[in-house]
């Protein structure tokens, strides 16, 4: 049996505005042969963030196109991003940590096709600052959600869940260093799942859930 050619496996674009810690995680997922997607572009609203140093030293297109220049003119900055994806051919977007309000025309351009990752198990806790509102609320589980984007912020879809158990005297940055770990594990799952759904089995270990 050959392995899957880079030419078989869906095209990629991953949205940064900062370190892409998340991004790493998918360059790592994409370096596998037999992962169904493969990174073409690594496209940010910010020219300096960190995470395009990183992807181009991974070999990767990293480009950037600045929202600052487009003044409050959300949709011609979605737009100029639109063009810039269907250029390279992108079929689906994953966004990681890209810090930016999406408007309808981006939303229902790539619906059904632009993935996002959220620090919480949505419903709960949609939106920022869900680390320190999860230990105010005294949950017991929080975690991570892998969704698709619609119009309505953290509300598409739910494509996956990984939890963590909320340890008393717990801070929100230990608890979201905890969650980030689950993160990087989710989100190559979740993508690799929604893409090749057969080979994707729901996994249970180490006494966090991932439910993919």
């Amino acid at each position: 049996m050959s392995e899957t050619s880079s030419d078989d496996r869906c095209p990629i674009a991953i949205l940064i505005s900062g370190r892409g810690s998340n991004m790493r995680a998918l360059i790592d997922a994409c370096a596998a042969p037999d992962f169904p997607a493969r990174i073409v572009m690594v496209l940010s609203n910010k020219p300096e963030a960190a995470g395009l140093d990183v992807a181009r030293a991974a070999g990767l297109r990293a480009e950037a196109i600045d929202h600052r220049a487009f003044g409050k003119d959300r949709a011609a900055h979605e737009r100029a991003v639109d063009a810039m994806l269907r250029e390279a051919g992108v079929e689906l977007v994953c966004l990681a940590g890209y810090m930016r309000l999406l408007t309808p025309f981006l939303t229902e351009s790539w619906a059904g096709r632009m993935l996002n990752i959220h620090p919480s198990l949505l419903p709960a806790f949609p939106g920022l600052h869900t680390h320190e509102r999860a230990l105010e609320a005294g949950v017991k589980l929080h975690g991570c959600t892998v969704h698709l984007v619609t119009e309505v912020m953290d509300d598409g879809p739910i494509l996956g869940q990984a939890a963590v158990p909320v340890h008393a005297g717990d801070t929100p940055e230990n608890l979201a260093a905890r969650v980030l770990e689950q993160e990087h594990r989710l989100y190559p799952a979740a993508l690799r799942r929604l893409l090749r759904p057969e080979t994707s089995p729901s996994a249970e270990d180490g006494g966090s859930l991932l439910v993919v």
